[in-house]
């Protein structure tokens, strides 16, 4: 026997919408255009909303409608209500698709990271088209149909599921031409003769890895941890660095890739381990599709693996 608590005493939902409509014009015939209907359609809906509930809703003037007491009380839950209903068939409509995939991820690690491995993924999965979304702002996964991302951060993220992808160490880096010259890259205190290159992005806090931190972790005290010029996305001072511009601070996430080229080098032993790290991360009720499960198990075999790389050199 089914169960009388799940069961809903709704009104006629055709004379709800008219209800809205109207309400949110104040008008009849605007209500009737927004429906493709006429007026004296949504005129009727109306009624029959009025008697269905008992109340009068509206108060019908000559050439104008004001809402009642009881129409103002009412007017903002069915709003909602029905912008919920659209949210959810938007939503539905969108997950239905499993062919797509949209992963966001931070300009710099799409760059550096995901892209030059993204064509494994691809050999695994030929049926699921990628779709890369590279952006430094923290999305809204629902209202900007992302499917799963990459943040960067000490993974905290309310109501998304956030697995551990890569830690972090930070530690400078430079082209090789800064080893040798009349001031040589020997230890951290040499620093004093170079230009400092700094990341710099909107979303920066206190908190996050910088010059500042790494010269006093490293004992230097007489360089000035703000000087030297600025740039933004992070990969503009890892360019920078490889032009013999100036020591970049990155980690083998980022600079992985130039290191391995000999385009950068690691001019000291030192290394700045830190909180933050790259998480893969996806909202609770959907971190279980096949498409999303499917991409985030493989970024962690990818990392695993990159991690057992950087291990062995």
């Amino acid at each position: 026997m089914a169960d009388t608590r799940l069961k809903r005493r709704l009104p006629p939902l055709n004379s709800l919408r008219a209800f809205e409509a109207a309400a949110r014009h104040l008008s009849f015939a605007e209500a009737a255009e927004e429906l493709s209907v006429t007026p004296a359609a949504v005129s009727h809906q109306v009624k029959r909303l009025e008697d269905y509930l008992g109340v009068k809703l509206f108060r019908r003037l000559n050439r104008q409608v004001l809402l009642t007491d009881a129409g103002q009380l009412a007017l903002p839950d069915v709003r909602a209500a029905f912008d919920r209903l659209a949210t959810a068939m938007e939503r539905v409509a969108r997950r239905n698709d499993e062919k797509i995939l949209t992963v966001t991820a931070t300009t710099s690690f799409a760059g550096k990271w995901l892209v030059p491995r993204l064509v494994r993924f691809r050999m695994r999965h030929p049926e699921i088209e990628v779709r890369i979304d590279a952006s430094d702002y923290l999305v809204d996964f629902e209202l900007e149909n992302i499917d799963i991302g990459i943040r960067y951060g000490k993974g905290v993220y309310p109501g998304l599921r956030s697995d551990r992808l890569l830690g972090d160490e930070i530690f400078p880096v430079c082209s090789p031409r800064l080893l040798e010259g009349p001031h040589p890259l020997k230890r951290p205190a040499d620093l004093k003769w170079h230009t400092l290159l700094h990341s710099d992005w909107e979303f920066k806090d206190d908190s996050d890895p910088d010059w500042r931190m790494w010269l006093r972790a490293a004992g230097v005290t007489d360089i000035d941890p703000t000087a030297g010029p600025k740039f933004y996305p992070d990969t503009m001072a890892l360019q920078a660095a490889i032009e013999g511009h100036g020591v970049a601070l990155s980690n083998s996430t980022l600079a992985g890739a130039d290191l391995a080229a000999g385009r950068l080098v690691k001019p000291f032993e030192f290394t700045m381990q830190i909180d933050f790290g790259y998480y893969v991360v996806s909202p609770e009720k959907t971190a279980n599709l096949p498409k999303i499960r499917w991409f985030r198990e493989w970024l962690l075999e990818e990392a695993g693996a990159a991690t057992r790389e950087v291990a062995a050199a």
